[in-house]
């Protein structure tokens, strides 16, 4: 039989007896062996977060100091945009060698300085055309024959006019002759008072009429006249002669084909032919105008055909064009050419290149 033995029962503590048995040291707890891995995990963790909270630091600052850069003077901006501009080629490649020219390209046409189109200065209808397409003609030579039957009623009806004004004039001579005579027999006949003073002046107002009937009938003979030269340049013109000596680049009129005037032809295809001198060509090319400031007169360069690209060739600036072109912003040359090769033909297509020294001159 167990005895329990009986402790007297403990007095309720109080309120500041209880918060004061309270402690907030540790508990002992015997000393626990840690493994190493843990701890070393813990560690790459902590330089991950250093590591990012470096960078979330790093890029506003970055940002600012980009944005600072920005609101730089223009003189400082410029500077430093030149002098990264300059450290980043040094880095990224070797640098780069200048020329100490620079060069002004172009493009242009080969032209004929003599050509023309030819028209018909009246109308009518073809009958023979003498030439073809690359004929060498002389100048006055005959190119195209037109025939026209009013023209040539026109002259003959011009011809009859004039002799008939000639037959006019002649007979108001005739009269006025007359006159003249039948005036100075009255005035003998009024100084022996053979006869009274108004038969006298009868006989000079008839002579006054007689001069101005012959004047006349001399005007109608010099109208009849033109009359009859414009019926005979419009008969001449129905022939279509050379202006001048060259090639014969085009021919669009056909037998039988009826042609306008000049004054009634709108359109430039409406020609009877086309003709350039070939001995007389010359380049006319277009350049930027910024260039314009270093051009001259007298200023040599290169150029080279498209149908020729193995043949280049010295041209010499001779003139510039008084007005630039505001839709292209170019400039016209007109360049003569210097030894060009054989088998040039207006219309070529051909590139210029001018080379500038740092003067302006052109290089040697």
């Amino acid at each position: 039989m167990n005895k329990h033995i009986q402790h007297p029962a403990r007095p309720p503590l109080s309120l500041v007896e209880t918060l004061g048995s309270l402690s907030f040291e540790p508990a002992h707890v015997p000393p626990r062996k840690l493994s190493r891995r843990p701890i070393f995990i813990l560690g790459l963790l902590v330089i991950v977060v250093g590591i990012g909270s470096a960078a979330l630091v790093y890029r506003p600052w970055s940002v600012s100091f980009i944005g600072a850069k920005v609101q730089q003077p223009e003189g400082e901006k410029n500077q430093s945009a030149e002098s990264v501009a300059k450290a980043g080629s040094e880095q990224i490649s070797p640098p780069i060698s200048t020329s100490a020219a620079r060069e002004i390209t172009g493009s242009g046409f080969v032209v004929a300085e003599q050509g023309t189109r030819l028209f018909s200065k009246y109308e009518g209808r073809v009958i023979n055309v003498a030439v073809e397409a690359g004929d060498v003609v002389r100048r006055g030579q005959v190119l195209i024959v037109l025939e026209d039957s009013d023209a040539r009623f026109a002259l003959e009806q011009a011809q009859v006019a004039k002799a008939a004004a000639e037959l006019q004039e002649a007979a108001r001579r005739i009269d006025l002759a007359q006159s003249e005579t039948e005036r100075s027999r009255m005035e003998r006949l009024f100084v022996s008072d053979a006869v009274s003073r108004v038969a006298l002046d009868v006989a000079r107002v008839r002579q006054q009429q007689a001069e101005n009937a012959a004047a006349q009938a001399r005007q109608s003979v010099e109208s009849a006249d033109i009359s009859l030269r414009m019926a005979q340049d419009r008969l001449d013109q129905q022939t279509v002669l050379a202006p001048f000596a060259g090639t014969v680049t085009g021919v669009s009129a056909h037998v039988g084909d009826t042609v306008l005037a000049r004054a009634d032809s709108v359109r430039e295809d409406q020609s009877l032919l086309m003709l350039a001198d070939m001995n007389r060509l010359a380049i006319d090319a277009e350049v930027a105008e910024v260039n314009l400031a270093a051009l001259a007169p007298g200023l040599v360069g290169e150029a080279v055909l498209d149908a020729f690209p193995d043949q280049p060739f010295r041209v010499a600036i001779r003139r510039l064009a008084p007005v630039a072109s505001a839709e292209k912003g170019t400039v016209t040359l007109r360049l003569d050419l210097i030894d060009p090769p054989k088998g040039l033909r207006p219309n070529m297509a051909v590139r210029l290149r001018i080379s500038l020294n740092t003067t302006g001159g052109t290089e040697q």
